[in-house]
């Protein structure tokens, strides 16, 4: 089967310039419902759904393949190649924005800007690093979805999205969350979480705009500052979002931040 249909790729819009959204964890291709519409009038817009997300083929799930993040920048190098996309604007949310990474590394002819949304190489504080959870944080949290993962979902979403006085907000993450196929989300979320893409943010020369959101407990400030400070190229853009999800919780900044970028 091909990744379109295994990805369940949409394409749209009247432009020619290739523009490929991302999601992040417990998330499909609904969270940019809000954004892409934005760039249709001047981009081919292309979306999709990682594997075991959304409107994808769950067959599709090989435990070897999609044990670290390479296959699923795998499977966006593959769209690409199916769909013929050259010099694509990869925007990337949370881990997706460390599988464009990782893309872009390996075949930098392929893409002209990365837009990383929310990005974090490492979960994990290690040594001088401060990634935001230590690794009993972190592990803690994996026992817990794996033990419940609805009841996590419950709980983590409103946390990761911020915004409190906004709790659709929450409400939205959590469905979303729970639409994951289960056993593939606890294998997703335990290669997100402990992975350590730090040593590729070096590698990668493609032109990149980092979006920081204020108060994000999954990604800091100062974990956007690192990844700004390791990527040559890349321009480092403070919203004043607050929360994860700026795709969901101000759309309106997030599409002027790329704009202004591209």
């Amino acid at each position: 089967m091909v990744n379109s249909n295994q990805n369940n790729v949409r394409v749209t819009g009247a432009g020619v310039r290739p523009m490929l959204f991302a999601h992040g964890f417990g998330c499909d291709q609904s969270m940019w419902r809000h954004v892409a519409p934005a760039f249709e009038a001047d981009h081919r817009v292309v979306l999709f759904d990682h594997i075991g997300a959304g409107g994808s083929d769950l067959s599709a799930y090989e435990p070897g393949r999609y044990a670290s993040l390479d296959g699923y920048a795998d499977d966006v190098l593959e769209i690409c190649a199916e769909l013929g996309l050259e010099r694509v604007i990869f925007v990337g949310h949370s881990v997706s924005a460390m599988v464009g990474v990782l893309a872009a590394k390996r075949e930098p002819e392929r893409f002209a800007k990365l837009v990383l949304v929310g990005p974090s190489p490492r979960y994990v504080d290690e040594g001088d690093y401060v990634g935001g959870f230590s690794a009993e944080d972190i592990e803690g949290l994996l026992e817990s979805l794996e033990s419940n993962f609805l009841g996590w979902s419950g709980q983590m979403a409103p946390a990761i999205v911020g915004n409190p006085d906004r709790p659709e907000l929450g409400e939205e993450l959590t469905n979303s969350f729970c639409r994951t196929d289960p056993e593939i989300a606890k294998q997703f979320a335990r290669v997100t979480f402990l992975s350590d893409n730090r040593a590729d943010l070096p590698a990668v020369r493609t032109p990149a705009l980092i979006l920081q959101c204020a108060d994000d407990v999954i990604a800091p400030r100062g974990v956007g500052e690192y990844v700004h400070a390791r990527m040559p190229s890349s321009e480092l853009v403070f919203l004043e979002a607050t929360g994860h999800c700026p795709n969901l919780s101000a759309p309106a900044e997030t599409i002027a931040a790329i704009r202004a970028f591209l």
